[in-house]
């Protein structure tokens, strides 16, 4: 097992953001991470990473708590661009070849010339999108155990989301697994293993996409779009 939660739980004050979490995730599967706005799924990515820690319940990677060691093997792409402006692509690749010790300088360089992205390209001068498939690639270059992606198609254009969704496909092994909170469910269904929905905080569902599909006899997206009533 890559992941456990065990009771986890998170609140603001009087506001309950995770709410008695109890979830398994295996090795070598591709997960996505569904729910309405507000339902918990950032918090939830955010705790794995070791951004927040939960306010009761337990958290383990690879059967190490929320830390230091668990950092080593997770690998976040947050929803918002966190490269600085003022840096080059070459600059932004030696930042995380400096940072992290399973960075393959190599992967990124060669995920960057399939994308016409030059190492001498600025980053303030591009598009927000292709800031995006800059920060992707680069988390992706990692030899993680834990992907931990939150909206990494929403930024983008239709046409470069095959080549984004290729590059999370064929960029981890078979040890690690890949979790993809998105809205864009369509885009993304043919490429996942399972489901979790989340719903104010609380576990709604966890199944594997064949599960769905010959138990419900419909598609991820329609059965998300019924439980949630999109």
């Amino acid at each position: 097992m890559l992941v456990e939660c065990k009771n986890l739980c998170k609140s603001y004050g009087s506001k309950i953001a995770l709410n008695n979490i109890n979830l398994n995730i295996e090795r070598g599967r591709i997960i996505g991470l569904l729910g309405p706005n507000g339902s918990g799924k950032t918090t939830l990515i955010k705790i794995l990473s070791g951004i927040l820690t939960s306010s009761s319940g337990e958290a383990l990677i690879s059967d190490k708590p929320i830390g230091v060691e668990t950092k080593k093997i997770v690998s976040y792409l947050p929803e918002r661009t966190y490269l600085s402006e003022w840096m080059t692509v070459k600059q932004a690749v030696d930042f995380f070849k400096d940072f992290y010790s399973d960075f393959s300088e190599e992967t990124a360089y060669d995920m960057l010339e399939r994308l016409d992205i030059k190492p001498a390209d600025s980053l303030k001068t591009m598009s927000k999108g292709t800031k995006e498939k800059v920060q992707l690639i680069l988390v992706m270059s990692r030899q993680a155990e834990l992907y931990l992606l939150d909206e990494p198609i929403g930024g983008v254009d239709p046409a470069a989301r095959d080549y984004i969704l290729k590059t999370i496909l064929t960029n981890y092994n078979e040890n690690a697994s890949v979790v993809i909170s998105t809205h864009l469910i369509s885009d993304v269904e043919n490429v996942l293993d399972e489901v979790i929905f989340l719903k104010y905080g609380c576990l709604m569902l966890h199944k594997s996409v064949d599960e769905i599909r010959e138990e419900n006899g419909k598609s991820v997206d329609a059965l998300f779009r019924e439980v949630f009533a999109c």
